[in-house]
């Protein structure tokens, strides 16, 4: 009988950190990753999640509690993001069909590097990110991935807020009936976001369990559905070529101040759609889809909690979660497309201001829009949060002095970026170049590269050598995607917006 690894004999804590050697694990049954339950250590993440009478714990000295149903919910909310509201731009710069190739391609590929992950995970033992990166590297690949996951999280928070602060004070100018915006207080979205911010999104984000939110979640996706059927059936409202009449609606709107009337230069000739585009707009849109689909930082504490945890199963949830954001990204990109076509811009609902600003049902979307990002904003700052803890604190006993503090440090930091930035589509096209093909390709690779033993996979078989091949594949996008980028920046063409 095949001797079990030495890396099976742990004890784990949700947030990463685990004790080697301390207590002999049985050798678990084929494809059952339960194993016998040390006691109980008081140590940061105690409570996490709770262990039920009577039954043996799973892979940790914790029971989940969070459904199937559930899982999906919190993870489709952690890839689906305001990155939605860009990909009729993306599809835009792109054409239909490779749109369709480019995001078919980054969903399977996001697929395929949680598996690695789930795979590396089952090997150790170990359901944090920034763990497997320290037993891959040690200290420096444990830095890099929390490195990483802050980066990424961080932009895509601010992202977030971002959308409340631009859409906001339209919504509140739209209910009061306003054709100018005012100085009001209410009207600023600076304001505006800060007051989100401590109100709603961080009484959330100071809960302990993720799972918690997992009926915020799928709140938050019902609003984005409503989304998609708006886009959908405004596609059949909006004529192409604009009527005359959208001219003195846009030209009399504050909100389209600055920017010609669609009429004057939206002929007949633009309402015919484009299958194959290049140029130089098309190398955002590669960051744009990557980031669409980073969920990687959230998949282990999803995986810590679930009931009844086994690889097979967490997966059927991260490609049923894929599934589902890969119908309504393409969706919401085809018809929102359709409807605007060249003339979409970065950010979708700004182009249907342009149209009419007073428009009942694009009220509503704002309104679903918002709370959609408010509510995704916490699920996005848990694994944040643990990154700094294992950065900062990897051996400390919880405290809900530092898990507060840490919380509204966070915050804070985001807000100021939002308030200060002012153009975000640049900080979001190196965020997404860089991190974002590091969490989804390049780690996972380069960790299941390291972690899975030779005894069990050599060096030379196909599945390390596919893994290498992803972790090329992620690195070649980078680099291929920040050097357009700069030559974006450098050329000046750079169109301002921001999207997640």
């Amino acid at each position: 009988m095949e001797a079990p690894l030495r890396t099976e004999m742990l004890e784990l804590v949700p947030n990463g950190k685990h004790s080697e050697g301390l207590h002999p694990a049985g050798t678990p049954a084929a494809g059952n990753e339960r194993v016998p339950g040390p006691r109980r250590s008081h140590v940061e993440g105690e409570g996490f999640l709770q262990q039920s009478p009577g039954k043996e714990p799973h892979f940790t000295d914790f029971e989940g509690k969070t459904s199937f149903g559930m899982s999906v919910f919190n993870l489709s909310n952690a890839i689906m993001g305001s990155g939605i509201l860009g990909l009729a731009f993306a599809m835009a710069n792109t054409g239909i069909v490779l749109f369709l190739f480019l995001l078919t391609a980054v969903a399977l590929l996001s697929s395929y590097s949680i598996h690695l992950l789930l795979k590396s995970s089952g090997v150790v033992g170990i359901r944090a990110y920034e763990q497997l990166g320290y037993r891959a590297f040690g200290t420096p690949g444990k830095l890099a991935a929390a490195l990483a996951i802050t980066l990424q999280n961080i932009g895509a928070m601010s992202s977030y807020l971002y959308i409340i602060k631009s859409e906001l004070p339209l919504v509140i100018q739209t209910f009061l009936n306003l054709e100018e915006k005012t100085s009001d207080w209410y009207m600023n979205g600076n304001y505006l976001v800060i007051l989100v911010s401590v109100t709603i999104i961080l009484p959330l984000a100071l809960m302990r369990q993720l799972g918690y939110l997992g009926y915020s979640s799928g709140f938050s996706l019902t609003c984005m559905v409503f989304f998609l059927v708006a886009v959908i059936y405004k596609k059949f409202q909006v004529p192409c070529p604009l009527l005359s009449n959208s001219a003195n609606i846009t030209s009399n709107s504050s909100l389209g101040e600055g920017t010609p009337p669609l009429v004057e230069t939206f002929s007949s000739d633009s309402c015919t759609p484009n299958y194959f585009t290049l140029n130089i707009q098309t190398a955002y849109t590669i960051p744009i889809m990557a980031f669409a689909f980073v969920c990687h930082p959230e998949v282990l504490p999803i995986y810590t909690e679930l009931k009844d945890p086994s690889k097979r199963k967490m997966q059927h949830i991260s490609n049923l979660s894929i599934a589902v954001m890969y119908v309504m990204y393409f969706l919401a990109a085809l018809f929102g497309y359709l409807t605007f076509y060249d003339r979409v811009e970065s950010e979708l609902l700004h182009t249907y201001s342009q149209v009419d600003p007073f428009d009942v049902l694009i009220l509503c979307v704002r309104v679903a829009v918002l709370t959609a990002v408010t509510l995704t904003v916490p699920i996005v700052l848990f694994p944040v949060r643990r990154a700094i803890q294992q950065m900062l604190f990897p051996n400390r006993e919880f405290s809900w002095l530092r898990h507060v503090v840490i919380a509204v440090g966070l915050l804070t930091c985001i807000n100021l970026l939002v308030i200060f930035a002012p153009n975000i589509l640049g900080i979001f096209g190196i965020i997404g170049a860089t991190s974002a093909p590091c969490l989804i390709f390049i780690f996972p690779a380069i960790f299941y590269f390291r972690i899975v033993p030779t005894e069990k996979e050599p060096a030379k078989s196909t599945p390390k050598i596919l893994a290498l091949c992803f972790a090329v594949l992620g690195f070649s996008l980078m680099t291929m995607s920040l050097s357009f980028i700069i030559i974006d920046w450098v050329s000046g063409t750079s169109r301002q917006g921001g999207s997640h």
